[in-house]
């Protein structure tokens, strides 16, 4: 039986078993954003697409989750966030079956779409769960708790991911969601406490479908565009119907009366920068790992479960500097240390472009490695301070929630543009000496993009962090969320 929520105690059984449920939950979710990347030459040596079908791997999963987190956590509100959960969970499951059972590309990238809609349920409601069941007074020890283990979770991803995919098959790493999932369901349903806000009002379904729509057109004409020709008239249609979503959703927000995004937050300068930084610093971050892990196994030979590991010094990076730069962002404000990291971040970024064929890890992999991650160590929790010191303790939940969207739109774009920029596309994009010509192009790209988030922090960010409202950031990792933390990983949502 579930105890009442607000009154579960840390140290206790009813609580070690809603951290377990939450954690399993959520990893599963983290998992899959850490390995997708290491199996993408294995797709493709199955599946021989164009290099399009191969973004769209990532990109399905991050378009819908992307778009409609915030109906996610909307729908938890309402409905109970235990439910949403529980759903979520039971989605993911399916969605993932059905990935590692795709016998086309197609049907793959349909899966992972569906997967992606699921998370939308799952993620807000892990921490949400966290937030609404534990008494006040263990509630930041329940939280750290959380964010440790599932620290712990992604950074064995990479790992586990790359030898499963060694040993047996890319597809094994989507049957292992099957029985964790269960599991996760099992313990939800006997354990965890339900909850609802009882003044929560209807879901934005009408904003849900124009954003999905909006970002689906433009993001089909950025990936297919350099293939198939820009004026083609189905990469034109589809992004004149981005478009024409796009500015319907912002009318939809400013009209409805409950709106899943109150654009009067945008109103300050702050939160509007931070989240320039965010979208900035994600899209290099997104857009030069999901090359990175591909380099190193198509140019350099790195078998899936090396790449998968080849990153893993950012992870610990980030578990062991984020507390430490989040403290010192509350002691001088997120200004500094939010220009410092994206200048340092993308000093590792340039580095990697002398990842290329001969290079060994001591010496060119892991020297950037440490620099990218220690960059990034500085922009993670004060980001998050920036974006909660930056809004009204009304609008806290709205305001992570829309920093967590960004972080993913960035990757979204990222994967669609960066590709582009660098020359690699079509069916071609994946042989070894066309990959290796253009990558330089696209981690120096991605370099310079994450360098202009310092510009903006320097100019935006201001309000010191100890203004922040007293709530932890939602699903946060990276920036927001250990699945961000997932994505830095081994790069990617």
């Amino acid at each position: 039986m579930a105890t009442a929520p607000d009154s579960i105690r840390y140290a206790t059984t009813p609580g070690r078993w809603v951290i377990l449920a939450t954690v399993l939950g959520s990893g599963i979710a983290f998992l899959d954003s850490t390995v997708v990347n290491v199996a993408i030459p294995a797709i493709d040596s199955d599946f021989h697409p164009p290099v399009s079908s191969l973004q769209w791997t990532i990109e399905a999963y991050l378009l819908t989750l992307g778009a409609l987190l915030l109906l996610g956590g909307s729908l938890g509100d309402l409905y109970g966030r235990r439910r949403m959960f529980v759903l979520g969970l039971a989605g993911f499951t399916v969605a993932s079956a059905l990935c590692g059972l795709a016998p086309s590309i197609e049907l793959f990238i349909a899966a992972r779409a569906l997967q992606g809609i699921a998370a939308a349920m799952l993620v807000p409601g892990s921490l949400a769960i966290i937030q609404t069941s534990f008494h006040p007074d263990d509630r930041g020890r329940a939280i750290g708790a959380w964010s440790g283990l599932s620290g712990v979770t992604t950074a064995i991803g990479p790992f586990v991911g790359g030898w499963l995919i060694d040993a047996t098959s890319w597809r094994s790493v989507f049957f292992i969601n099957v029985p964790l999932a269960l599991v996760a369901i099992g313990i939800s349903v006997r354990h965890v406490p339900d909850s609802r806000d009882e003044w929560a009002g209807r879901p934005d379904i009408l904003g849900s479908i124009a954003i999905v729509t909006a970002l689906g057109g433009i993001i089909y004409a950025l990936v297919e565009g350099p293939a198939k020709g820009w004026l083609e008239v189905e990469v034109v249609t589809a992004a004149t119907v981005g478009v024409v979503a796009l500015v319907s959703f912002l009318v939809i927000e400013r009209r409805a009366r409950e709106p899943m995004l109150p654009l009067e937050i945008f109103s300050s300068a702050q939160f509007s920068g931070a989240n320039a930084v965010t979208l900035m610093v994600y899209f290099a971050l997104g857009g030069a790992l999901f090359l990175v892990v591909i380099q190193l196994q198509r140019v350099l030979g790195y078998s899936a479960l090396e790449a998968g590991t080849a990153f893993i010094p950012i992870t610990l990076l980030l578990l062991v500097m984020s507390p430490r730069t989040g403290a010192l962002a509350q002691r001088i404000g997120p200004r500094i240390p939010l220009t410092v990291g994206p200048l340092v971040a993308a000093c590792g970024l340039a580095l990697m472009a002398r990842i290329e064929a001969g290079a060994t890890y001591l010496g060119a992999v892991l020297p950037a490695v440490l620099v990218f991650g220690i960059g990034m160590g500085f922009v993670v929790a004060p980001l998050t301070s920036a974006v909660l010191a930056a809004v009204e303790l009304r609008h806290a939940g709205v305001g992570s929630g829309v920093n967590n969207a960004t972080a993913r739109v960035a990757g979204l774009l990222a994967v669609a543009l960066l590709p582009f920029a660098a020359g690699i596309s079509g069916t071609e994009g994946l042989d070894p000496q066309t990959f290796a010509t253009g990558f330089p192009t696209a981690v120096l790209v991605a370099a310079a993009v994450c360098a202009g988030g310092a510009l903006i922090s320097l100019v935006s960010i201001s309000k010191p962090s100890a203004a922040a409202p007293s709530v932890p950031p939602s699903v946060d990792h990276p920036c927001h969320g250990q699945e961000e933390l997932a994505r830095v990983g081994t790069s990617s949502a």
